[in-house]
């Protein structure tokens, strides 16, 4: 089975760093694009940012460009998303999810999912 466990969220206030981890348990780690997604209560689930199978290609919505990092290491069935410049209307549980496309832009593309982390900012 492959398995997601995301790490990292908490309570900041705006301005602060935060630095999310997921970490995949599976086989074929290094063959799966990964994603990270937002969703606050009441709100769709949004793409924050996707890396590519190598790395070589990083996606980022446009509300996050400049504050956030997606970066992957292989060797540790790791991705990470480091957030800098947190605002409040950062706040949502944050989801990794991993997908069999190389450049998944869409929820239904991403076949496995984390449980979430929760990044709440307050102002």
């Amino acid at each position: 089975q492959v398995q997601l466990v995301e790490s990292g969220g908490g309570l900041v206030e705006a301005g602060d760093s935060l630095r999310l981890s997921c970490v995949v348990s599976g086989r074929t780690f290094n063959t799966y694009a990964m994603g990270w997604f937002r969703q606050d209560s009441g709100k769709e689930r949004e793409l924050v940012a996707a890396i590519s199978w190598t790395g070589g290609r990083t996606y980022y919505v446009d509300s996050v460009k400049g504050r956030f990092t997606i970066s992957r290491d292989n060797a540790k069935n790791t991705v990470y998303l480091e957030m800098n410049s947190l605002k409040p209307e950062d706040t949502a549980l944050y989801y990794c999810a991993a997908s069999r496309s190389n450049a998944p832009r869409e929820a239904p593309e991403y076949v496995y999912w984390g449980q979430g982390t929760q990044v709440t900012v307050s102002s």
